[in-house]
């Protein structure tokens, strides 16, 4: 699913009233009207006060809409206008006229002085500023939000909540209300995942308000959101014939005195991802719990006893992922320089390797093209420098990932895939994923795809939705707090099986002869 800027959102309504034939009120009706649906459906209690908050732009008009339909069907409304510039659009007045119509006179609020009283038990909607907002609110209106936000009653928010930007982060918090619910017309926006203005709506919606299609199918956008219906294109069923070195050979490299746990991981997750076969490669201290703890997998070790100091292997592996606690010593250092100049087959770069990396930027030069870098965030700061905010850093990894061709795997709560210009957002997960080892589990899942010949950011945006899913799957049964990552692997076959009821059906083999 497309993510739009708001030029190109407003690109689209201008499409959809030319080649629809309607006017820009009339799709604002339809705006209104999928939003009250979706109240009227959920309410129970036409006694409820409904607070309306509408700003003076189209936004404010969608929200007068709505208040004169939750009118007409008895609900008790007090609608505020909020009164921060001169100008009104013509949407607005149609509609403050509709509202007049029906003997609603909204009240006009022009400072502070006079705020309306609510009470938790009330729902307030926010109709204020909508995606058009390109500057910080008045004083007086931040007064207002503040007082929003404080009345602990639940909070509807249209489009987006008031005081956000669709391209920057405010530089004040304080000036934006924080929604318990948004309802955004026909596109998801980009302000909804990342980690400094998702927090302003503990949830979304998508409303449908007929958007033409074909502006929407055209146009290229700079991010998409992906779920299951994008990763299922490139699901790759299992031939009936093949074999397990149809599936790739995938070399794990890392670990340290302490840390074998990591490639126990990582490893783990390879196999149950799909790989044919596996090898870790460890310092000899990680001989014995790798062979005991992971019987499917093959084990190499290193000179060294506790860490890596030369990395040699006899094996011709599909992919190999590298870094999970591998440590940073001189020796390591310099095993994985060496490496890097030797290697030619697809990488996945985790964990220590990145912090190798980060302290050694010349190394970034023999990257092969593609390789996958799964920072975390101090990592990637790292990597790329300080940002701004979340925008800027979105810039500031694209540059890197153009200038080194590789893809960034940016793990969050909304984990964001880069390759160049474009980004991928995924949409599975959940906070008992903060633990220990989750990200270890990822490296794996990722390097498991690419022995199995996806491509390389196929693989990433493909990993990360698996890597989401399965822990969706799993703390349903673990909740938050006890979600471990073998949690997360042990759920990579729920994840796989919720792939499978659509793209194959059930997992039945059956004979020619079976009637």
């Amino acid at each position: 699913m497309k993510i739009f800027s708001a030029s190109q959102i407003y690109e689209a309504d201008n499409s959809t009233i030319k080649n629809q034939g309607i006017t820009s009120v009339e799709l604002m009706e339809r705006a209104a009207n999928q939003v009250f649906n979706w109240m009227h459906l959920r309410l129970q209690d036409t006694t409820v006060k409904i607070h309306l908050f509408c700003g003076i732009g189209n936004n404010g008009g969608d929200g007068l809409a709505v208040a004169r339909l939750l009118k007409q069907h008895g609900y008790n409304i007090g609608v505020y206008v909020v009164n921060y510039s001169d100008k009104r659009s013509q949407d607005f007045l149609i509609n403050l006229d509709r509202l007049k119509d029906i003997k609603v006179w909204p009240d006009f609020i022009s400072d502070a002085s006079d705020l309306p009283r609510i009470t938790p038990d009330d729902i307030l909607v926010d109709a204020i500023f909508g995606i058009g907002l390109n500057r910080p609110p008045a004083s007086w209106v931040v007064v207002l939000l503040q007082h929003m936000n404080r009345s602990r009653a639940f909070i509807l928010a249209i489009d987006v909540p008031s005081g956000l930007f669709l391209d920057k982060v405010p530089k004040d918090g304080k000036g934006i209300v924080c929604a318990n619910h948004t309802l955004t017309f026909q596109v998801p926006k980009l302000v909804f995942f990342l980690p400094q203005t998702g927090i302003y709506s503990n949830g979304w919606e998508l409303l449908d308000i007929g958007l033409d299609q074909e502006y929407l199918s055209k146009t290229e956008t700079d991010y998409e959101l992906t779920g299951k219906n994008e990763v299922l294109q490139w699901y790759r069923p299992r031939e009936k014939f093949s074999h397990k070195g149809t599936y790739g050979h995938a070399l794990l490299v890392g670990g340290s005195f302490g840390k074998i746990g990591a490639v126990l991981l990582a490893s783990r997750a390879c196999l149950y991802s799909g790989s044919g076969l596996v090898t870790a490669y460890v310092p000899k201290c990680g001989y014995l719990p790798v062979q005991t703890g992971l019987p499917e997998a093959m084990v190499i070790t290193d000179e060294g006893e506790e860490q890596i100091f030369h990395i040699f292997f006899d094996i011709d592996p599909s992919v190999i992922g590298i870094g999970v606690g591998m440590g940073t010593e001189n020796g390591t250092v310099k095993a994985f320089g060496e490496f890097l100049k030797n290697n030619k087959r697809p990488l996945v770069i985790d964990a220590d390797a990145l912090n190798i990396l980060s302290k050694n930027k010349g190394m970034l030069k023999d990257l092969p093209a593609k390789a996958v870098l799964t920072p975390h965030p101090k990592e990637l700061e790292r990597l790329i420098g300080i940002w701004k905010d979340d925008f800027d850093k979105l810039e500031k990894a694209k540059s890197f990932s153009k200038k080194f061709n590789c893809v960034l795997v940016i793990k969050g709560a909304n984990t964001v895939v880069l390759y160049n210009d474009k980004g991928y957002v995924n949409t599975t997960g959940n906070p008992g994923m903060a633990t220990g080892g989750s990200g270890d589990v990822l490296t794996g899942i990722i390097t498991g795809l690419i022995a199995q010949g996806y491509d390389s950011l196929q693989a990433a945006i493909f990993g990360v939705y698996l890597h989401g899913r399965a822990g969706d799957i799993a703390v349903e049964k673990t909740g938050y707090q006890a979600l471990t990552a073998t949690g997360i692997i042990d759920s990579l076959g729920g994840a796989f099986l919720d792939l499978f009821q659509v793209a194959e059906g059930p997992q039945v083999q059956r004979s020619d002869n079976d009637s």
